[in-house]
């Protein structure tokens, strides 16, 4: 089969990799319909992530079960299927308090942007959808294996409830996805912090109210001046910059909450400022599967499409250009059709 590997920043090639079998009966072996390029690959593809070897890359997908292993009870062969990218078995305490990505057996599922996959522990991890999905609703429900859900993680970290009013830090796909999260949770008011134009854009069309093209401090400030000094409800972390974090940070009212969607990188929080600040704060890789059925309900009725966020499609042999793209953002986020 054919599949993306990273052999160093800024080298993704693909080529022929040995195709996937079932090696556990929990396992789940999927023919990829769609996958992309995740805003958290560009830390590998950038070389901010050191890596040691080669490997294969990627880890949104969509596709079809082609084969099941005997435990497998949830999805069977045939079914279009919408996974997470850690695998968790749904049965352990971490699991059933609400945290799968936390799993006491869990797995990264890599290597996706490829042709098949091979995903573990499938019951915990898989939701099958009710119907085939139209080509329409694919990117939708793609999108739904990561940045919607981290968006969607990202809101519900930070509290977000009716009559919010809410501020997103980050542009990406998660950010522009949190946005549409916080409209869907019902906020008031919501805050896009972007300086590019299609961005905003987007943004506004997701549900955003205002728009602030301030960073750091200056960002801060324009917060502050827009919620009579005191800051926002709720805001939305979807960076993982030093700056990002300070700027969800330091633009949260007292008794507010921030939710952490960006992979840390290089961030250190001061606890004495947090002590005094009031401020409750949650984060950690998303639990994507414990909003997949819901997600995956909002597609299939049409009342979200966070596929917007995708605005470059290529075939998967084009992948080392829509991580190129990304990386010198000519586009918000790329997938790729295997």
């Amino acid at each position: 089969m054919r599949g993306a590997i990273l052999y160093g920043p800024g080298d993704v090639r693909v080529e022929e990799r040995d195709a996937p079998k079932i090696i556990k009966p929990t396992d789940a072996v999927i023919r990829t319909f769609a996958t992309c390029v995740c805003g958290s690959d560009l830390w590998d593809y950038r070389g901010i992530n050191p890596a040691k070897d080669a490997a294969p890359i990627g880890h949104e997908y969509v596709g079809i079960v082609e084969e099941a292993g005997d435990e497998v009870t949830t999805v069977r062969p045939g079914q279009f299927v919408v996974g997470s990218f850690f695998a968790g078995d749904g049965t352990c305490a971490n699991c059933r308090n609400g945290y799968p990505s936390n799993c006491l057996n869990r797995e990264f599922v890599g290597g996706c942007q490829a042709e098949y996959i091979r995903v573990p522990w499938a019951d915990g991890t898989l939701v099958a959808t009710p119907d085939l999905p139209t080509d329409a609703q694919v990117p939708d429900l793609l999108a739904c294996s990561d940045v919607m859900g981290t968006g969607w993680w990202a809101a519900i970290a930070a509290g977000v409830r009716t009559g919010d009013t809410v501020a997103v830090v980050g542009d990406g796909a998660v950010g522009l996805s949190a946005v549409l999260a916080a409209r869907e949770l019902g906020a008031e008011r919501i805050i896009a912090m972007s300086r590019h134009e299609a961005r905003q854009k987007l943004a506004g069309e997701f549900g955003a109210t205002d728009i602030v093209a301030e960073r750091g401090e200056e960002g801060v400030a324009r917060i502050k001046d827009m919620t009579g000094g005191i800051g926002a409800d709720r805001v939305l972390e979807c960076v993982g910059t030093e700056q990002s974090t300070q700027q969800a940070l330091n633009s949260t009212r007292p008794g507010g909450g921030v939710g952490i969607a960006g992979v840390p990188h290089g961030v250190r929080i001061d606890g004495t400022a947090l002590f005094y600040s009031h401020v409750t704060v949650q984060g950690g890789p998303a639990p994507v599967r414990r909003f997949l059925p819901g997600l995956i309900d909002r597609v299939m009725t049409g009342r979200i499409n966070p596929g917007r966020v995708f605005d470059l499609t290529l075939p998967l042999d084009q992948a080392a250009e829509g991580y190129k793209a990304m990386d010198e953002r000519r586009a918000i986020k790329t997938l790729l059709r295997p």
